[in-house]
């Protein structure tokens, strides 16, 4: 087992911190006490030590040593996700608690019951916090994510996904297993039937693997069918994908897709959910889940989705958020097609390729701006070795276009300002002379 894949530091409210490794899906390995001060912060494997808290409290350490840093928040922590377990206290009362006892959430925990009405709290509210009190501890929460290994971000942390921050409903408290970054903004979620036809599993695919290549992640909710097509997809083509979870974090839904779930946090991606360690999968959860696939991206695709599939819910959350919808259209014949045709019909954005989902939502310029700014290990621009530059100065021009993340022949005609019917033409000559290749779909890139 390797030990070395992470490390973390937990404080508990003794004042213990517990130096850990954890294995790659984040199991403790090897929890050793040291001094400290209470809090929880967790050490990604990617950066040596980085220590994240969950108060906007970042700072990278080299292994030789241990450091912590504490915000406010952190100190909290455990007041968030025990108020954030309320029955019916969701996000805009959420917000009436904070705004009245100043962002003190262990107050607002402890308060009586008249500071809570006068937080603007109704009276069933106001018992289900007060009876929270004895059957959830703050403490035992966060001793929970320690043995987890699961992460705990609050709306206010910089590591909270800033498109989901901005929906009217976002959960106060959002829980991952993994690593989330800034580029997850460029995200788009792909979502479907649970039983797809071989056409909905090809498509979906083909899709998924063409983000990946133009590196936008793709967010699914890891149900059988479409969602986890999406996510082997994405991952099989080297790019990166998160999973939404309509149940806690310490256990993984469907069963059958455990490794699949394993695989993506060890590739990169990463798990959330807004439910809490222990919590079921329920039926009711999954709806509310599907708010969350949507919020955090650009758009929604569906591949393939018949007229009682529970991806509605993803389409009726995406169109509140005021998020595109983009969906494949299928044979009038075949049920798991229904949803995705009227969806057509009534306006969301067809797509036949990637590049319809790309320039829909403003992506087609930046993701290239972005491949060809990506240097190789030697800090040179990924571009072909100049021994290597074919002798026809028409085709020479036009792989000064082309880099290693494919690129539709549309957009190789606009940058290299020449007609489409040329562009291919000299692609065709560039790829006989091996010095591109067909990505699929119309897309081009170095080999």
């Amino acid at each position: 087992m390797d030990v070395a894949a992470s490390r973390v530091l937990t404080f508990t409210s003794e004042g213990t911190i517990y130096r850990d490794e954890q294995d790659d899906f984040g199991r403790s390995v090897r929890p050793e006490p040291v001094e400290g001060r209470a809090g929880w912060i967790k050490a990604p494997r990617q950066h040596g030590i980085s220590l994240v808290t969950a108060g906007r409290c970042q700072e990278n350490l080299g292994c030789d040593r241990i450091a912590a840093v504490i915000a406010k928040a952190t100190d909290a922590l455990g007041y968030w996700i025990a108020l954030s377990q309320t029955p019916g206290l969701g996000a805009a009362r959420f917000r009436l608690l904070e705004s009245h006892f100043d962002g003190d959430l262990e107050s607002a925990w402890k308060a009586r019951r008249g500071e809570l009405r006068a937080a603007g709290i109704g009276g069933g509210v106001v018992k289900a916090i007060v009876e929270g009190r004895e059957k959830v501890s703050p403490d035992g929460e966060l001793e929970k994510l320690y043995r987890s290994g699961v992460a705990a971000l609050t709306w206010h942390d910089e590591e909270y996904p800033r498109r989901l921050k901005e929906i009217a409903d976002a959960p106060p408290v959002l829980y991952c297993r993994g690593t989330l970054h800034p580029n997850d903004e460029t995200s788009v979620a792909v979502v479907g039937t649970r039983r797809p036809t071989d056409y909905g599993y090809r498509i979906t695919a083909e899709l998924c693997a063409e983000l990946a290549a133009r590196g936008v992640v793709v967010v699914s909710g890891l149900a059988l069918g479409i969602d986890a097509r999406a996510h082997q997809a994405t991952v099989d083509a080297g790019g990166r994908t998160i999973v939404a979870l309509g149940n806690g974090l310490d256990m993984v839904y469907p069963r059958e897709n455990q490794r699949l779930a394993e695989r993506i946090v060890n590739e990169g991606g990463a798990l959330v959910s807004e439910f809490p360690l222990g919590a079921r999968p329920e039926a009711s959860n999954f709806p509310r889940r599907n708010r969350i696939i949507s919020g955090m991206t650009l758009g929604t695709l569906i591949t393939e989705a018949s007229e009682t599939s529970g991806t509605r819910w993803t389409v009726y959350h995406a169109l509140e958020q005021n998020r595109e919808i983009f969906c494949v259209p299928g044979s009038v014949y075949s049920d798991a097609s229904k949803l995705t045709n009227r969806l057509i019909r009534e306006g969301a954005k067809l797509v036949c390729e990637v590049n319809d989902i790309l320039v829909e939502i403003g992506l087609d310029a930046a993701v290239r701006q972005m491949a060809m700014a990506i240097d190789d290990s030697d800090g040179q621009q990924s571009r072909i070795a100049q021994d290597d530059a074919p002798d026809d100065p028409d085709e020479a021009d036009l792989l000064r276009h082309i880099t290693h993340e494919a690129t539709h022949i549309d957009d190789l005609a606009r940058l290299a300002g020449r007609p489409i019917t040329e562009v291919s033409g000299l692609l065709t000559m560039l790829e006989i002379k091996g010095l591109v290749v067909q990505a699929g779909m119309m897309h081009y890139r170095l080999p």
